[in-house]
């Protein structure tokens, strides 16, 4: 049976713009895109199912999110967001989670897909999008650079991170980062390298570890950077979780937060305040980033053209960081 999706597809338009150009409660289009569509149509021996329809038009006022684990508290921060700003306007916010695994990923889309979601936010760390098969979906925390996108602003959180540093007066300041996939981890990244650069200081390379968004990738990282003769006096964390594992590896080997390295985070989950030495971070905002991923849908729905949404982060000094000893 030809779907609305083949004549989509063969005219190289959207679902949605096919299920309008061919909704007989609308006014009749004769431009030129819909006497194509209509034309393919035809062609194909598309017929339009009643019922099927609808339904499409009845919804069922849900939303999918897509996160890679509710173990990781950035991502059950970003769902509950998501999910009170989706009651806020009648909908149900439902996750899935896919360990961050791509396979996942796609059989978690196309089984809410079938369970006939509304539309889907994805919010796991990889650039690749999965296939929404029609239906309407924004990216939240992260972006592929080509759909609707709602993030933080990842290059400027880091700059202010390292710049703090700086100002502090640490010149050796090193970076736990995260995996090179995650749109976030590249910002915060490129961001780190703005602000040496901007302060007249050089790169280096041997002071950059890590690949993961863990706390024992922070760990392991923190080892690489501290257990050296000439360590870093400050160190750049990517997230809040590697850098509690950093903090486990400057406690395995005798150095104090901040006395002997300062250390900066970045999310600001909740328990970063509570720590024995309370963690200096970077607060992402995370309301306001599910409020706009919501936005981004209803743009989407509306086919209209995609757009990225970046909200700013904040610093926020707590007592990880100190001026550099001399």
């Amino acid at each position: 049976m030809v779907t609305i999706v083949d004549v989509a597809r063969a005219a190289g338009v959207s679902k949605s713009t096919v299920s309008r150009i061919l909704n007989e409660r609308l006014p009749r289009s004769n431009s030129e895109t819909a006497q194509r569509v209509r034309q393919i149509a035809a062609e194909l021996g598309y017929v339009r199912d009643p019922l099927a329809a609808g339904m499409r038009r009845a919804g069922t006022n849900t939303v999918g999110v897509i996160v890679p684990r509710l173990t990781d508290t950035v991502m059950a921060i970003l769902y509950e967001q998501i999910a009170a700003a989706s009651a806020s306007r009648g909908l149900f916010a439902v996750v899935a989670t896919t360990e961050d695994d791509p396979a996942t990923e796609q059989f978690a889309v196309q089984t809410l897909v079938r369970r006939r979601v509304d539309g889907l936010i994805l919010t796991t760390a990889r650039l690749d999008v999965p296939t929404a098969q029609g239906v309407p979906h924004a990216l939240a925390l992260r972006t592929d650079g080509i759909g609707p996108a709602a993030i933080g602003d990842d290059r400027l959180g880091a700059r202010l991170a390292v710049r703090h540093l700086i100002d502090l007066g640490h010149r050796r300041i090193g970076l736990v980062g995260g995996p090179d996939y995650a749109s976030s981890a590249r910002g915060r990244l490129d961001g780190y390298r703005d602000a040496l650069t901007e302060a007249g200081m050089a790169v280096d390379e041997s002071l950059i570890a890590g690949d993961s968004f863990s706390m024992k990738s922070g760990e392991v990282a923190g080892r690489v950077l501290l257990d050296r003769t000439d360590r870093p006096t400050a160190i750049f964390a990517v997230n809040d979780n590697t850098a509690i594992g950093v903090m486990a590896a400057a406690h395995a080997l005798g150095l104090r937060v901040p006395e002997d390295v300062s250390l900066v985070g970045y999310n600001d989950i909740p328990v970063v305040s509570s720590l024995p030495v309370p963690l200096t971070t970077v607060r992402v905002p995370f309301a306001q980033i599910a409020t706009t991923a919501l936005d981004l849908l209803n743009e989407a729905s509306d086919d209209r053209a995609p757009r990225t949404i970046v909200s700013a982060p904040t610093l926020i000094p707590r007592r990880s960081t100190a001026p550099r000893s001399s």
